[in-house]
């Protein structure tokens, strides 16, 4: 290994991606000023946008630094099971766009929690907002902290300032351009990290001597395995765990989060919103495939000179901007192209989580309580970070600082979003597919589904594990000539003290430590002692808490559903199912795939006895006569009143082209 530095060249490559991310905020803000001021143009971009910008977005904004620094160091030590996770978002197109896209379409909302409100009442609502609110400052904080790291990695630039660095631009293009600004941006940004990770492939195949020596190597390894279909639920990667924990917690993230709801909801019609979601398929796909990939080059790479255990980095998650150091060292700016493309996978999703948050704000928290005591120019002003994203933006920062403790990226996003996602799909899924439900048994099973998921998450963060169910692969040094001619990347958190606080409060070390308040095992450990720790636990005298973090979604799907229902049941909730506005509901199974394969009756008992028709709306005028006239019941709608909602103010719709 060589000394690495980040020269003149790539500084100047990653400097354009940031100015050219905030100039496109900047000139739809300027275009958008000389149009209209209201809030439906910010955070809606007028529902003027098409499928193609869109599907491009929704692809940016559900990858990230994840991505590009997780997925390679996921294949690097555990293998390429997760590889998986494609068949999950084909399962998540289908349920997004045939289940939830077109309930929230049809209600022309701009807020996925104002359904909930139309469902079960104001304190569903409210209740919902929050949730997600604290599940995207996790997010937000994870996707700021892994550019921020791969920055750190290549330049020595101080973390802390790093950190800041990657919150405020994103926050400033976020601030001046609306969701308009955010989706232009997210094309742009797409286009960069197709190329960083494109350049990355070429360049690493032709110096292992092509992909196939590469998975050939990867396959000696040990690292080329898809087979692994056990039932047991305490192995870590199965084919079982990621593709069921991963559709409920995705679910969460790609059918009811503001964040990607919004962008199909800004779509001219439902036809196109539908369109972008099966489209953006084919955008996850490649860049997961390119990640996985990517991880099956590195590990052929370091095959025998392992960077982690010769300590020229200190996590997993370092290896790939590291190795982009080697591979470019003769190439000025091709380094600052893989960075921008790092940069640009975080930078869509900050934008997407800061600008839904903004959204689901102003929408379910200040309109509802101070209803018309601001003009839309002035609503507009608040959405826009005179307030909002200028807040929850610093907040993710401040977020990112807290998750620095964690060591592995991946399985920190996965189990953090896990424990609220999961139980936020529950509570959908209450209000759309249970028409017994009512607003005590949703909520009530939102609050127990959060609980168990915290605890089981603490507790399996307080038990050791056996690397029989973690399955790290073994890695090696005997091919160092030299082990590193720079210092190790050591990667400093707030101080130290804090570092040891955060670790111990919120059990953010490694999953198979014994314990936060016992020892931590150094992924940069030099000798063979790593594997010695691992091994020598082998009995598992806590069998649920040693599940999968995969399946820490699906408990609190699972929890909200069954605590929801008996709540429900015992709250005449069976009694007021026919009360409820069958707009508000999509029965699966009278979907058109199962309407030829199942005789009415048994469709009807799947619906719980109440009768319901597809209101396919197939033009533009007709789903505008349908939302005016769900306006003009000026709260007088019988259905709505006997359940117990009300019919919450609109924003303006937009006139046909």
């Amino acid at each position: 290994m060589v000394s690495r530095t980040f020269v003149a060249a790539d500084y100047a490559v990653f400097a354009m991606m940031l100015v050219i991310s905030s100039a496109i905020g900047i000139f739809y803000a300027h275009r958008r000023r000389k149009q209209n001021h209201d809030t439906l143009g910010y955070l809606l971009a007028n529902k003027s946008m098409t499928m193609i910008p869109v599907s491009i977005s929704l692809a940016m904004s559900f990858q990230s630094s994840i991505t590009m620094l997780a997925i390679p160091a996921e294949v690097y030590i555990y293998g390429t099971m997760i590889l998986w996770v494609l068949v999950l978002y084909v399962v998540i197109a289908i349920i997004t766009s045939e289940i939830f896209l077109p309930t929230f379409y049809r209600l022309g909302i701009s807020s996925t929690y104002e359904y909930l409100e139309l469902r079960f009442g104001k304190v569903a609502r409210l209740s919902g907002t929050i949730v997600f609110i604290v599940a995207s400052m996790f997010y937000c904080g994870i996707v700021i902290y892994g550019p921020a790291l791969a920055f750190q990695a290549v330049t020595g630039f101080p973390l802390w300032a790093a950190i800041i660095t990657t919150g405020l631009v994103c926050t400033i293009y976020t601030t001046v351009g609306g969701l308009e600004g955010v989706i232009w941006t997210d094309v742009f940004q797409g286009i960069i990290m197709i190329s960083g990770m494109l350049a990355f492939l070429i360049k690493g195949s032709a110096d292992v001597g092509g992909f196939s020596n590469a998975w050939k190597a990867a396959e000696i390894g040990g690292r080329i395995d898809f087979v692994h279909f056990e039932t047991d639920p305490r192995i870590r990667n199965t084919f079982w765990s990621i593709v069921i924990g991963g559709v409920i917690r995705w679910t969460g993230m790609y059918g009811v989060s503001q964040s990607q709801v919004q962008r199909y909801l800004s779509c001219r019609s439902e036809r196109q919103a539908k369109l972008s979601v099966y489209l953006n398929v084919v955008g996850l796909l490649l860049l997961f495939t390119m990640a996985v990939m990517s991880g099956v080059i590195i590990y052929a790479y370091y095959e025998t000179c392992d960077p982690l255990r010769s300590q020229c980095v200190q996590r997993p998650d370092q290896i790939y901007p590291f190795m982009m150091l080697d591979l470019f060292k003769d190439l000025p700016g091709a380094s600052g192209l893989i960075l921008s493309a790092v940069y640009a996978g975080s930078l869509s999703s900050l934008s997407s989580g800061v600008n839904a948050m903004a959204t689901v704000t102003m929408q379910d928290v200040i309109k509802p309580i101070f209803k018309e005591r601001f003009t839309e120019r002035g609503y507009s002003w608040i959405s826009k970070g005179s307030v909002f994203v200028v807040v929850f933006g610093l907040v993710c920062i401040g977020m990112a600082f807290v998750l620095s403790t964690t060591k592995e990226l991946l399985q920190a996003a996965f189990s953090l979003m896990g424990m609220l996602m999961g139980s936020l799909t529950g509570f959908f899924a209450l209000a759309i597919q249970f028409p017994f439900c009512n607003s005590i048994g949703a909520v009530s099973g939102l609050a127990a589904g959060i609980v168990s998921t915290i605890w089981f998450y603490l507790g399996s963060k307080s038990i050791q594990k056996s690397n029989n169910f973690i399955r790290r692969l073994p890695l090696r040094i005997d091919g160092c000539s030299n082990l590193c001619q720079r210092s190790p990347l050591d990667i400093p958190t707030v101080n130290s003290t804090m570092s040891a606080f955060l670790n111990s409060t919120l059990f953010l070390t490694d999953e198979t430590t014994p314990s936060p308040f016992l020892t931590t095992v150094s992924y940069g450990m030099p000798s063979d002692t790593t594997a010695a720790i691992l091994l020598e636990y082998d009995d598992d005298d806590t069998p649920f808490y040693s599940l999968s973090y995969h399946y820490i979604s699906a408990i609190g799907l699972g929890v909200t559903i069954a605590a929801g229902i008996v709540v429900s049941l015992f709250t005449c909730g069976w009694k007021n199912r026919k009360n409820v506005d069958t707009r508000l509901l999509r029965p699966p199974f009278d979907h058109w795939l199962f309407r030829n394969c199942l005789p009415e009756k048994v469709r009807w008992v799947l619906r719980f006895g109440i009768e319901w028709e597809d209101n396919v709306i197939t033009t533009t005028s007709a789903r505008e006569e349908a939302i005016s006239e769900r306006k003009g019941s000026d709260d007088k709608s019988e259905v709505l009143q006997n359940a117990g909602f009300r019919p919450i103010a609109r924003v303006k719709e937009p006139e046909e082209e």
